[in-house]
């Protein structure tokens, strides 16, 4: 060992001697160059603590830190700060408004939320929503309305706001006064169909209300992860000079519960490894979750500032109002400081929950020289002290701080009172999430404390309909807040539809891709690939294209598209990467096409959810193609693609290694069966298990006519009844991919294209006569009953056809239609399912088989008009070969002549001995009998 290394060298000499008293090591491995000037600073900080204590000594070490930041020397960054503001009231810029009118029509905004969503609860009634969210928000909001927030006409494009979901009465209130809304409208809450025309959803859904509102964010944690993606896209977007975004701003208005979700936090490092200062979070800390306190024992505003830097970002902490102020002033002992820096945020909501008094005893007298410093003050006067996040300036000062910081994203943590203002029945209440109707004391209370005109006869009229309140639209107030939106841009939140139609290119132009592979073996994934390389040869098409990779492209055979498309990063490839001298070598580029994520599907879909809304955020319409492990798809981040779809989101899910049985040998955790069987609970998925490349070509192809042709930029109308699934552009495609190499068929010359796409087309009609049956065919289980066909007819004699259920989704959803139309319709004309009219002329049993559990094709049994069968693989996936696997859950070729011979006994065509000794010969039941694995077992 060197004399200079190991432990007995921090034992001895002076250099030694300072190491151990570092904080957590931080400096062990650094050398000393001066130990004696070391040491003088050591004495130094020593006499301070025995003369001036430790208080003193922790401010100005502090400021040495705060000098040396300023300096630009390298330190770890303080993970947490005092429980105090962390810009100083001698920092704050002049407040630019007329706080007084401000504050008037903000209590209008407080006032109508809250009436809103009591008037809900009428007899007869009773939908629900809550008030406390936005009454202690109300401030944050306002502030941002009044001189942050920009709309869509602002030369630099509109901010994208992401509004706490509990918070919407708020929102729909303003829009109110701004003369955008209703009445009558605001008397709709909740009742989306029964007072349709004048309605409005609970929260923000944009697929609910599209003119209005653009983010849903109140499937708590998908808000923070959906607005870090949004930001970087806009990045994204200007780095490829698609849109010069460089003016708009992302905020996102969360809870401090919420930030308990793992996804709140689980892409925090993106947003700070990205530098994406065009985005700030808004943490209301009301310290409640809907039960009780985020942190009872804690303090869950230190936790999050720890977090946060932790994590690169700047944060900005607006816990005390202004007229704190003269209080810190008189504190030259700290004494009032650390005592708010050891309260628990249970002991400060039940002091909010109190009196001026119970403040005074249960607060300042925890310590004689804090108690000494209210000693005059009345208990009026100690309850009038604010919250941070209730005070204009202090969140004013946040708000211009954030926009100015550079490198970062940026954190508010302000400091709030859950039902601010509703009376003491509410403010800080474990219950007051959930409450929801005021009593008529309680409306009086509110409406003296907000100063509402409306007199005592008013309410009592009838308490279940108290008036809201509106001035005319000339009154000084309404003015005032109309030019402040004016000078800002427009009114937010507002949705537009407004972008320019791709042309899309003949199917002409994917006719290679229709010619089928020859002898060689091709997986629908590789013929994905070539077929969105074909489609990208079109240079304005190319351009609209975002490939979305979770860290799996050469598995899918993507890698050749790193050289030429690029990966995006934005800070570009400062490395030499180790296959650089490769063709299909890994490379970074600041305008790079390709979003490779790394090991991240919930950001990938947040990052498909930003690209295919962007023909409505931004007027740019974008195709994003998101490709993933089929298992780890609906399954893991389905509550996100459902957001998605209810963000009005278009684009492609591409589930490749589908299937339980085709990703040979991975085991139980990568083998889906299932995954289209979820998203047929997705109403916006158009879902296709497609068996051939030159069915991809037109999936893909009118995929990218309806989201994006001629048409698509017109929003329909919204009414009682939904858009009909067949004419709704709003749309993402989910086609699931195999990796299973195979011979790709030519297109048939006499092709049905919109059987094609509507579900179910005759693939190969039996050749020989016998005995009928039909098999419906989906994916690789395709191949297994193509060979099956030709069992049955040599060794049978039965006349097979054979179908391709390129989506057992899309056949559902028509048969539910037309079960749904008969059923109000008792006297009109009956409407065929479409998988009905494609059968009735056949005879014999119907078997369908697939790669998927037997839910996905059971779907369509109430429209099948003859005996029907499923096969599927029910089950957990295994580890094996795949005719091992597909033995065993009985869906290989000997499996489904089976299936038809037993549906012909069951009929009575065939003798029971025949059933009998056809499934003996085919050992259906051993999976030893079944044949080895001859097909290229792929990429996993």
């Amino acid at each position: 060992m060197s004399p200079n290394t190991g432990e007995d060298a921090v034992v001895s000499g002076a250099h030694s001697a300072n190491v151990p008293i570092l904080r957590e090591g931080v400096a062990s491995y650094l050398a000393d160059s001066d130990p004696e000037e070391t040491q003088e600073w050591m004495d130094s900080l020593d006499g301070l603590l025995a003369e001036a204590g430790p208080e003193r000594a922790r401010y100005l070490m502090l400021r040495l830190l705060e000098r040396a930041s300023k300096q630009r020397v390298a330190l770890p960054a303080l993970t947490s700060s005092d429980y105090v503001n962390t810009i100083p009231t001698s920092q704050e810029p002049e407040f630019p408004g007329d706080e007084t009118i401000e504050r008037r029509y903000r209590k209008w905004v407080r006032w109508n939320a809250a009436i809103m969503v009591h008037r809900a609860q009428r007899p007869g009634i009773g939908v629900g929503g809550h008030i406390s969210t936005y009454a202690g928000a109300a401030p944050l909001y306002e502030v941002g309305y009044n001189y942050f927030f920009r709309g869509k006409d602002h030369p630099g494009g509109g901010d994208q706001v992401f509004f706490q979901g509990h918070a919407s009465p708020g929102m729909y209130a303003r829009a109110f006064l701004e003369g955008r809304l209703t009445e009558e409208q605001l008397d709709g809450f909740r009742q989306e169909k029964s007072q349709a025309g004048h309605a409005l959803p609970s929260y923000p859904h944009p697929r609910c209300l599209p003119e209005f509102w653009e983010y849903p964010t109140v499937s708590m944690g998908i808000g923070p992860m959906n607005a870090i993606f949004q930001a970087r896209f806009n990045k994204y977007l200007a780095n490829r000079g698609i849109k010069d975004t460089s003016d708009q701003h992302v905020w996102a208005f969360l809870g401090d519960g919420e930030m308990d979700e793992p996804e709140s936090r689980g892409a925090l490092a993106i947003a700070a490894n990205d530098a994406l200062d065009n985005l700030t979070f808004v943490i209301n800390c009301n310290l409640q979750r809907l039960d009780g306190p985020v942190r009872g024992n804690g303090q869950i505003i230190q936790e999050l500032e720890s977090y946060f830097r932790g994590a690169g970002w700047n944060v900005i902490k607006v816990i005390w109002g202004r007229n704190w102020d003269t209080l810190f002033a008189m504190d030259t002992e700290n004494a009032l400081v650390d005592l708010m820096n050891n309260v628990s945020d249970g002991d400060y909501q039940t002091i909010r929950a109190n009196d001026g008094k119970y403040l005074r005893e249960n607060f300042f007298n925890r310590d004689p020289r804090t108690a000494k410093m209210v000693e005059d003050w009345t208990d009026d006067e100690l309850w009038a002290l604010k919250r941070g996040g209730h005070d204009y300036r202090k969140i004013y000062a946040a708000y211009k701080a954030a926009l100015e910081h550079k490198g970062q994203p940026t954190v508010i943590l302000a400091h709030t009172i859950k039902g601010y203002g509703l009376g003491t029945n509410f403010e800080g209440r474990n219950a007051t999430h959930q409450m929801k109707k005021l009593t008529l004391d309680d409306l009086k209370n509110f409406r003296d404390k907000q100063e509402i005109p409306i007199t005592d006869e008013e309410l009592e009229r009838d308490p279940y309909l108290p008036p809201y309140y509106k001035p005319e639209p000339d009154s000084t107030e309404i003015k005032y807040l109309l030019e402040r939106r004016k000078e800002l841009g427009g009114f937010v939140p507002e949705r537009r539809h407004t972008f320019t139609p791709l042309t899309v290119p003949g199917i002409d132009k994917l006719k290679k891709m229709r010619q089928g592979s020859g002898n060689q073996e091709v997986a629908t994934t590789m013929a994905s690939v070539r077929i969105l390389k074909e489609l990208m040869r079109d240079p304005e098409l190319k351009k609209r294209f975002v490939p979305i990779i979770p860290d799996e492209a050469r598995t899918f055979g993507m890698d050749s598209w790193f050289p030429t498309l690029k990966i995006y990063n934005p800070h570009g490839q400062n490395y030499t990467s180790v296959d650089h001298d490769l063709m299909l070598s890994y490379k970074e580029s600041t305008s790079g096409q390709i979003m490779h994520e790394g090991i991240n599907e919930a950001g990938s879909v947040s990052e498909f959810t930003a690209a295919g809304t962007a023909y409505a955020t931004h007027g740019e319409p974008m195709i994003p193609v998101y490709i993933f492990y089929s298992m780890f798809g609906f399954q893991r981040t389905g509550d996100f693609i459902w957001a998605a779809s209810d963000q009005l989101a278009r684009g492609f899910f591409l589930g490749a290694t589908a299937g339980r049985t085709t990703l040979t040998g991975e085991g139980l955790q990568h083998m889906d069966g299932h995954s289209q069987l979820l998203a047929a609970t997705n109403p916006a998925i158009v879902a296709y298990d497609p068996a051939f490349g030159f069915e991809l070509a037109h999936i893909f192809h009118a995929g990218i006519e309806r989201m994006y042709g001629p048409g698509s930029e017109v929003e329909p109308e919204q009414g009682v009844e939904p858009v009909p699934h067949d004419e709704d552009r709003n749309v993402s495609y989910y086609i699931t991919l195999y990796n299973e190499p195979a011979t790709q068929p030519a297109e048939p010359e006499d092709l049905d294209v919109d059987a094609l796409l509507r579900g179910l087309y005759l693939f190969r009609k039996a050749e020989n006569s016998g005995l009928e049956a039909d098999i419906l065919a989906s994916g690789v289980g395709m191949y297994a009953a193509m060979r099956a066909q030709e069992i049955l007819a040599e060794d049978h004699g039965v006349a097979a056809n054979l179908w391709s259920a390129t989506s057992w989704n899309e056949l559902a959803k028509n048969g539910l239609a037309c079960d749904r139309y008969a059923l109000r319709n008792p006297e009109g004309e009956a409407q065929v399912p479409f998988v009905t009219s494609q059968l009735e002329e056949g005879a014999g049993p119907v078997i369908a088989v697939s790669d998927f559990q037997r839910a996905v094709p059971e779907q369509i049994r109430g429209f099948i008009p003859r005996a029907y069968y499923t096969l599927g693989t029910d089950g957990f996936g295994f580890s094996d070969t795949r005719p091992a696997a597909r033995r065993f859950f009985n869906t290989d070729a000997e499996s489904i002549v089976i299936a038809v011979l037993r549906g012909l006994y069951k009929e009575g065509t065939i003798g029971h001995d025949q059933l009998v000794q056809a499934t003996r010969d085919l050992e259906i039941d051993s999976v030893d009998a079944a044949p080895e694995q001859t097909s290229d077992p792929g990429v996993a």
